[in-house]
């Protein structure tokens, strides 16, 4: 016999607020009853049947293709907040304390959009034990190895089942009589990915903000932190907080520490994808990640941060220019990729173009402008708008007979990284904007190699520009706002409401 709490049936509301404030008081009380039952479980206690607690769900009823309000610019103009047809829709929902304003916001839509009513009650959908646990407990690690195996007997334990990426890569087919999809995700994919990134980049997920820097070099974290600390120590900034690994918060001059800063500790060695953080009041800041090397990584964690529902998100890295024309230093803005990473290859099959999105490609462009003071031909001499090649072998060079050469001369291709394909890919893929700027470090089919004397003098002279680059960017898209920002096209021809 399962172990469940008491039963909240569906109600309906016309009041988005209602509505997720319902979404709460089911999350809380299903998450009370695993941890309640997770802490007798760990004292010894045998538990009166196999526990189980279900997330939320939102559901909605249209019978009409027709959208209620056209008439509204800032309703109308949105590529997101609407369902393709009439019919049953419905997604599940998990951690209302960081995703409220999203989900307010995805309700008003619906409701603004269809004139519909939202169903809000608890789905058959279990949650894992493990996404029960709050940020800082580790409450399994005082069981015995054999009360740990046990566990699968007693608790619903994560079902890879229920969290694939079909809904994303538009291979998901509704079954007769199942609601079609309100969200790319369900609650059991997001609770997954937020796991993996407090794991991989060493911060809790709720100081992610909504524009992120990607890089592969650590000299450009490096400087990162440095203007993250000189924003903290000016009272004017607009900036309120910087975190490090460990949740280490370092709040502007001026304000007060807030409730549970005090738990963060610098760790003895920095994750995988170190996550850094820089703060605004409404989660417009700046997140940067340095993925290291490589188009897994790039996919990794653009899988994960996808969930988190950004803005945006652009490559800062390095790369080979493949032009006798190029000088070390000169920048490259991708206008288009040349996919030979292979990661995605499952997912988002090589047919599928990944289009350059005009909003970012004039926000690069223009700060570009802005942080080196040029513009029109010299502007043209020292930033190059081109293809960029992405490899998933760092050894392309050695290979014989010249076969990379020769593919990526027919395709045009200006740089060559590991990194920038995956994540404009994934970018496309999860409907997030993506942007690509790089840094030419290397000339590998001129005779340029990199050679330790002369990086240490390229990333002397370019780290802090390129960085301010990037940073003037996010300001820029920012201050044009995201109507325009979240593209139509990143989305297919039926495509679910949820931004």
């Amino acid at each position: 016999m399962p172990y469940l709490p008491p039963f909240i049936a569906p109600t309906r509301y016309r009041d988005p607020a209602a509505a997720l404030a319902q979404v709460r008081a089911i999350y809380d009380q299903q998450i009370a009853h695993l941890r309640d039952a997770m802490q007798r479980y760990v004292a010894g206690e045998t538990l009166p049947g196999h526990v189980r607690a279900c997330y939320p769900f939102v559901r909605i009823h249209t019978d009409t293709v027709a959208r209620a309000i056209l008439e509204t610019p800032d309703i109308s103009q949105l590529s997101f907040g609407f369902v393709a047809g009439p019919g049953r829709f419905e997604t599940t929902l998990t951690r209302p304390d960081l995703y409220g304003n999203y989900y307010l916001e995805q309700f008003r839509l619906l409701m603004q959009n269809h004139d519909v009513e939202l169903e809000i009650g608890t789905s058959t959908q279990p949650i894992p034990i493990h996404f029960s646990f709050a940020e800082n407990d580790h409450i399994e690690g005082n069981m015995s190895a054999e009360r740990r195996m046990l566990m699968r007997d007693v608790f619903d334990l994560p079902d890879l089942g229920a969290m694939d990426d079909g809904i994303a890569n538009g291979t998901y087919e509704t079954l007769p009589g199942e609601p079609q999809p309100l969200s790319l995700f369900t609650a059991a994919r997001v609770d997954y990915s937020l796991q993996r990134l407090r794991h991989y980049t060493g911060t809790s997920p709720h100081w992610f903000q909504n524009f992120v820097l990607f890089t592969n070099y650590q000299f450009y974290i490096d400087e990162f932190v440095r203007l993250g600390h000189e924003a903290m120590a000016d009272p004017n900034s607009e900036y309120i907080a910087f975190i490090e690994p460990g949740n280490v918060v370092t709040r502007r001059t001026g304000l007060p520490a807030a409730p549970g800063d005090e738990l963060g500790v610098q760790p003895p060695r920095l994750p995988q994808m170190p996550g850094y953080h820089l703060l605004r009041a409404d989660r417009t800041g700046i997140t940067m990640v340095n993925i290291g090397v490589g188009p897994a990584n790039a996919k990794n964690i653009t899988d994960h941060i996808a969930v988190l529902r950004p803005h945006a998100w652009i490559m800062l890295g390095h790369c080979a220019g493949l032009r006798n024309s190029q000088q070390l230093g000169d920048y490259v803005l991708a206008h288009g990729y040349v996919r030979e990473d292979h990661v995605l290859d499952e997912e988002l099959p090589l047919w599928v173009p990944i289009p350059a999105l005009a909003e970012i490609q004039k926000a690069l462009e223009q700060a570009v402008e802005d942080v080196t003071q040029a513009s029109g031909p010299d502007l043209k001499r020292i930033m190059r708008t081109g293809t960029v090649a992405s490899t998933d072998n760092r050894n392309w060079e050695l290979l014989p007979g010249n076969q990379p050469q020769r593919r990526f001369s027919q395709s045009r291709a200006v740089a060559l990284d590991m990194e920038s394909a995956t994540i404009a890919a994934n970018g496309f893929r999860f409907r997030v904007p993506y942007g690509t700027l790089l840094c030419v470090s290397d000339k590998p089919l001129h005779g340029e190699i990199k050679l330790p004397g002369m990086a240490n003098h390229f990333y002397r002279e370019r780290v802090d520009q390129h960085l301010r680059i990037g940073i003037r960017a996010v300001e820029l898209l920012r201050a044009e706002g995201i109507t325009q920002l979240h593209s139509r096209k990143l989305r297919s021809f039926s495509e679910v409401a949820f931004q």
